[in-house]
């Protein structure tokens, strides 16, 4: 059990301190086996990579197909077209909602977060700009919609950290609507809340906005224009709806995504090319990151010590419901992402949490929506990868703009957690 916390302890250090988790990762799990009385190479050429390559080869087709759909919606203007529509309709008055509101619909509709935060930041600075509010909370407001309920909580959700708990609890990304949307009320409406008493407040300090030193535009098709809103959600609705009406496997809806974006652009067929070399290659580190994290999963799985900790963690007073979304948040924190801590917590005691279910009569379906909102709580800590490129785009730092992304990403999710376990002990679903 020491070697386990040492691995833990060591993954999250190397993790935070910015090197990548492809490399720690399988360090951390030669300290794990080496603690545990597991041969090394053994360990990693045989425990290790099979976790590693178990996971690839189940969601790699997801996260490339998912990477090229975002990709081919940002450079045929079609994000940034739904992103316009939304925020010309809630108004300038309203910026923070209507960046809020164009991030959370591009996110359910299934482009990644890397790429909603590049279509809504151009039309952040220019709603901040007209209705005068400082630009640190851009941030927290793209955060907000992007890395926090459409992510996880709302059901039918085609985002990643939806999807992973299904085949271990047998469940669809629909699972227990209600706890879903009962969780995303409270980080939506509490995230808001608290940005809106932000913004008078450092308003009222004299805090309002200036221009970056670095301004980000998004670059327009040819003619300068983008495609017509309906057009552009269209795409989106196309993958909610094979994904969650018809019950269509995740990878048919993407393609079918794909193929709808292509038909409807097709005199930007020159484009094509380059956007799905893009997002293929864009995809390749996302699953190797969150499968490196899988594989130190597979390897404290294999060590005699965690059959001790796997006791410990279920006999956290309560609900098993909340051990299990104690386990992922600090997992998901441990390795700054919110699908490796889910891949880690998922591959070694998924099994677990199945049995416990079918015993106690609690259903899988609460099982899989409190794993996936659990994921979304500590993985937003300051070493996130999604924290960082959001700082990176916006060109803020985390002292300037990640207290109010801890308050949005961290502490109402952790809290929304609570409030889905509640409204499953209740017994609605």
């Amino acid at each position: 059990m020491f070697g386990i916390l040492l691995g833990l302890a060591l993954l999250m250090f190397l993790a935070y301190r910015g090197w990548s988790i492809i490399w720690v990762a399988p360090i951390a799990a030669g300290v794990v086996a080496l603690t545990g009385g597991l041969d090394l190479l053994d360990a990693y050429t045989d425990t290790y990579m099979q976790g590693f390559v178990d996971f690839a080869k189940t969601w790699f087709p997801v996260f490339m197909l998912g990477a090229i759909f975002g990709k081919l919606m940002e450079d045929t203007g079609m994000a940034k077209s739904v992103a316009l529509a939304l925020t010309k309709v809630i108004g300038t008055e309203r910026a923070i909602l209507g960046v809020l509101v164009s991030a959370a619909v591009l996110t359910y509709g299934g482009v990644s977060l890397f790429v909603v935060v590049f279509a809504v930041y151009p039309l952040a600075l220019a709603l901040f700009r007209e209705a005068n509010i400082t630009r640190r909370l851009i941030p927290a407001t793209v955060a907000l919609g992007a890395f926090t309920f459409t992510m996880t909580a709302l059901p039918g959700t085609p985002q990643i950290q939806n999807l992973i708990p299904m085949p271990y609890y047998q469940t669809t990304p629909m699972a227990a609507p209600v706890m879903g949307i009962s969780a995303a009320v409270v980080m939506a409406v509490g995230g808001y809340l608290y940005l809106r008493w932000r913004e008078k407040k450092l308003t009222a300090t004299g805090e309002v906005y200036t221009e970056p030193k670095d301004k980000k535009v998004l670059a327009e098709d040819e003619g300068g224009k983008v495609p017509h809103v309906i057009l552009s959600v269209l795409p989106l609705l196309i993958v909610l709806g094979t994904l969650n009406l018809f019950n269509l496997d995740i990878v048919i809806a993407l393609i079918i995504g794909i193929l709808a974006i292509m038909a409807l652009n097709i005199t930007k067929f020159k484009q094509f090319t380059k956007a799905i070399n893009g997002g293929a290659n864009g995809s390749i580190i996302a699953i190797i990151n969150t499968s490196a994290a899988v594989g130190f999963g597979a390897v404290v799985r294999a060590v005699p010590g965690f059959e001790r900790m796997t006791e410990i963690v279920l006999s956290v007073p309560g609900n098993p419901l909340i051990s299990q979304a104690a386990a992922i948040n600090v997992l998901a924190g441990a390795t700054g992402s919110a699908s490796g801590g889910m891949g880690i917590a998922l591959e070694a005691l998924g099994d677990r949490y199945y049995e416990i279910s079918m015993a106690t009569g609690i259903p899988p379906e609460a099982f899989h929506r409190v794993a996936s909102i659990a994921s979304g709580g500590l993985d937003a800590l300051p070493h996130n990868g999604a924290v960082l490129t959001l700082l990176a785009i916006t060109g803020m730092s985390h002292k300037e703009a990640y207290k109010d992304i801890f308050v949005v990403g961290v502490v109402i999710p952790v809290i929304s957690v609570f409030v889905a376990i509640l409204v499953s002990i209740i017994g609605f679903l």
